[in-house]
């Protein structure tokens, strides 16, 4: 039996779905974006290894060049304010506002040089996306046993000094499109204090006019990224990390409702969910 037809009929039927429904354009985009995120992942990792033969920071130069590409077949631009004070030649922890699996986007869109992230050991296991993280240089946090979690941090601290690193980390320890910022754990806060380099707060914009998880949009559109200016920690120890948490949760949270033009009272009482972490 001849299976074109019915292969082409299926074809037929399924760009149909997502010409009329909404639903079916949005799941349509995801898995498109997931298959991307696989099919550069193997692509960008035979590359790592080809020119640098494994492990490195510079590996991430090739996988944000790669990953860049999206935004032209999604149809998002990036505004980027302040990118200049990315560019500081020390090491640094950079904090940034995490709303969903777009973030990545956005992230390989701003990475300076010599930049790594700190991510869920559980992603060093998702095939090739785990292993050009790996190649990438991320660390891989088990969060789940934080007496593991407090070793790596502190390796974390040494090799960001040692060798002239900035580490990029998402305070608020998961997804949220609830449109406003979670309070934010303080891992990122140790381990600045702990190796006295500043913090580089980054806040993107809200997602919610392009893409919306519960009503299933996803169109083109724009995100707004401002750079804040760095928060000090010489001097500081562990007991000044509260009000360093707050200062910077401030500062970050007005910041994404003037970017994202939402009035500060138009936080979300249970409209959207956050969702679990990359």
């Amino acid at each position: 039996m001849d299976l074109w037809p019915w292969l082409s009929a299926a074809l037929l039927l399924l760009l149909l779905l997502v010409q009329l429904s909404r639903s079916a354009k949005f799941y349509a985009k995801i898995s498109l974006y997931c298959a991307l995120c696989v099919g550069v992942s193997i692509v960008a990792s035979v590359i790592c290894l080809l020119r640098h033969g494994g492990r490195t920071v510079e590996n991430m130069r090739i996988i944000s060049w790669l990953l860049r590409s999206f935004k032209y077949i999604y149809g998002l631009r990036f505004e980027i304010q302040g990118r200049e004070k990315l560019e500081v030649d020390r090491p640094c922890v950079i904090i940034s506002n995490h709303q969903s699996i777009l973030d990545m986007m956005g992230l390989m869109e701003t990475l300076p040089k010599r930049c790594v992230q700190i991510a869920k050991r559980e992603l060093l296991f998702w095939g090739p996306v785990g292993l050009v993280m790996y190649l990438g240089g991320v660390f891989f946090i088990n969060r789940q046993r934080s007496s593991t979690a407090v070793t790596v941090m502190a390796e974390v601290g040494e090799r960001m000094v040692r060798e002239n690193l900035k580490v990029w980390i998402y305070p608020e320890g998961t997804r949220n499109s609830n449109g406003d910022l979670l309070p934010f754990k303080k891992g990122a806060f140790y381990l600045a204090v702990q190796a006295q380099v500043p913090i580089i707060p980054v806040v993107y914009s809200s997602y919610s006019s392009f893409y919306n998880l519960e009503t299933k949009l996803f169109t083109s559109g724009t995100i707004k990224v401002e750079v804040l200016d760095a928060v000090p920690t010489t001097g500081l120890t562990t007991a000044d990390i509260p009000k360093l948490v707050d200062t910077c949760h401030q500062n970050m949270r007005s910041t994404f409702f003037h970017v994202s033009k939402m009035p500060q009272e138009n936080r979300a009482s249970g409209v959207s969910r956050a969702l679990p972490a990359q």
